[in-house]
């Protein structure tokens, strides 16, 4: 129910869950949550140390964000944090405004999509084309593997730049620093997330022979317990002691931040001023896009995947909006709705947001015990985690040629297009020219389902009959039948068949009222016919009713 002014009313998804929790479902809840806030340990090290942040800005983003979205989300099971798709747009501001502004940005970005969730302004990220969200999530799965390619090599660069030629052209110059002991590493990391579950969980022909060479033993208690253990923490824990216990010389967290701080974080008010903002527009306008399309992607699937009632866009956004407001605060970075984790918190069992505050408050724990190890955490191994996150990310299917062929020209030209502006430049102007550019195929695509036939030429009556949308981008068309009326013998009947005639618009009105003067001019009359509510509606008001039955043009006194 919403109130006269349209402002949608605040009430997170906990509360409903509330109403029936149950023990049992909590039991679930926990176990879902401590898996993945294991799960999301290396992610949010990895998300914010690609994105030039140090390590710890990852980790508090998904403590203090990750509770605050499933405290007061509209989503049942969403898992939100820091995510790969902010890694190139979090290093480009990083680059050009530096890390105090994007703190900045980022509650900006927090401020907007709280407002636009409190205006019921969620659903409108439905009407972002799926080509346009193909092209621009390919497009970052790109970027955050070449993004990767520096530690994964364990190349010796000492500054990054923040576009992609410049980034190739910085590790060409340095590719005889290639570090071998890192590329192994990396490959070790790559290789075990993609056959972990595949080994433990028996679902192909590999699990099935590894567990019986295993022994029955090892196909009980074993495997079951194996089997819960995710696969990034597996790589992290056992290529970490790989790498240290063999004093392998890579590059780890201790050696290029120093470790990670033990204690809370402490909160700290960024330098604000209006002058600021005001240059941080773009940025912000990126994150707060970006994070809106992410987290409410995101919640779809969460609602496909886990049977759960829909989840409320708007207060979601409500919710990521306070998060993102929050966060930064703490020195976070921005975050929104995490489909890997999402998607791990439901396998899991989740049945309520129960499980995310769980996972935050399970991170936190983990983070305070173990911070003094992950000085050892090599920067190859995360990058490997990253890489095999990227070729999950995207959907490269859909850029097969077998598969392209099934889509229309305008499909293909906005993912492409898309994906191909997102590389090569950036997601906002990626966005931004891939919504211009769907609109302008829509457009032109509406003006051809529109058409005037001519049914009858039979003197004194010319009748046409119209189909479709007469508006700004069809209007033209009408242009056939006013020269025939400029043409026609004097005194001439036009009517005009409305009865297809499903929408129309003031620069069709004008059209119409054209097609009248010409008539006119002939010393006839125009008449139509079977108007629809829509098109009937839009004519009465805009006066042209009356000059039909006045015969009189507008602007003319009778």
């Amino acid at each position: 129910m919403q109130s006269p002014l349209n402002i949608t009313r605040f009430r997170p998804r906990l509360l409903d869950a509330m109403a029936s929790y149950s023990r049992e479902r909590f039991f679930k809840d926990l176990g879902a949550g401590a898996t993945v806030g294991i799960v999301a340990l290396p992610l949010a090290m990895a998300f914010a140390i690609a994105s030039g942040l140090k390590p710890e800005a990852g980790i508090w983003t998904a403590i203090i964000a990750g509770f605050l979205i499933s405290l007061l989300g509209g989503s049942a099971v969403q898992i939100g944090g820091p995510a790969g798709a902010f890694i190139v747009i979090v290093y480009g501001i990083v680059e050009r405004y530096g890390v105090a502004n994007l703190l900045i940005s980022t509650a900006c970005a927090g401020v907007l999509l709280f407002t636009a969730g409190l205006f019921g302004l969620g659903r409108l990220v439905r009407f972002v084309p799926l080509s346009i969200v193909v092209g621009f999530t390919n497009g970052i799965a790109v970027l955050i593997l070449l993004s990767q390619l520096k530690d994964l090599l364990g190349l010796t660069v000492a500054k990054m730049p923040a576009d992609v030629f410049s980034q190739l052209h910085a590790m060409a110059l340095q590719i005889g620093t290639f570090n071998p002991y890192a590329f192994a590493l990396g490959l070790a990391c790559l290789a075990g997330l993609a056959i972990w579950p595949l080994l433990l969980q028996g679902e192909s022909k590999v699990g099935h022979a590894v567990q019986r060479l295993a022994g029955r033993m090892a196909r009980t208690r074993a495997v079951q317990v194996g089997s819960r253990m995710p696969g990034p923490i597996v790589a992290l824990v056992t290529l970490t002691l790989v790498s240290w216990g063999f004093s392998l010389p890579v590059e780890t967290i201790g050696t290029r931040f120093g470790g990670i701080p033990e204690g809370l974080p402490a909160f700290a008010l960024p330098d604000f001023s209006w002058e600021t903002v005001k240059q941080l527009v773009t940025p912000t306008l990126t994150i707060a896009i970006l994070g809106a399309i992410e987290s409410l992607l995101c919640a779809r699937v969460s609602d496909q995947l886990s049977g759960q009632p829909r989840h409320d866009p708007n207060q979601e956004l409500m919710a990521q909006g306070i998060a993102n407001v929050v966060a930064p605060f703490f020195g976070g970075m921005p975050a929104t709705g995490t489909i890997a984790r999402t998607v791990t918190n439901i396998r899991s069992g989740a049945s309520s947001p129960i499980a995310g505050i769980v996972h935050a408050v399970t991170l936190m724990v983990v983070v305070l015990l173990a911070a003094p190890l992950a000085r050892h955490v090599p920067l190859a191994v995360l990058a490997g985690i990253l890489v095999f996150v990227g070729l999950n990310m995207g959907e490269w299917r859909e850029f097969t040629p077998g598969q392209l062929r099934h889509f229309s020209r305008h499909y293909r030209l906005l993912m492409l297009g898309t994906f191909f502006l997102t590389v090569v430049f950036d997601l906002t102007v990626a966005v931004q020219a891939g919504l211009v550019l769907a609109c302008a195929l829509f457009i032109r695509r509406m003006s051809e389902l529109f058409s005037v036939e001519l049914v009858t030429m039979q003197p004194p009556v010319l009748t046409y009959r119209l189909y479709g949308a007469l508006f700004f981008g069809a209007a033209a068309k009408l242009d056939e039948a006013v020269n025939a009326a400029e043409s026609a013998p004097r005194g001439m009947t036009v009517v005009l068949d409305a009865t297809h005639l499903i929408y129309l618009d003031a620069t069709g009105v004008d059209a119409l009222r054209q097609l009248h003067r010409a008539v006119l001019a002939r010393g006839g009359l125009l008449r139509v016919e079977s108007l629809q509510p829509q098109p009937l509606e839009v004519i009465v008001r805009s006066g042209f009713a009356d000059e039909l039955t006045s015969g009189q043009p507008h602007g003319t006194e009778g």
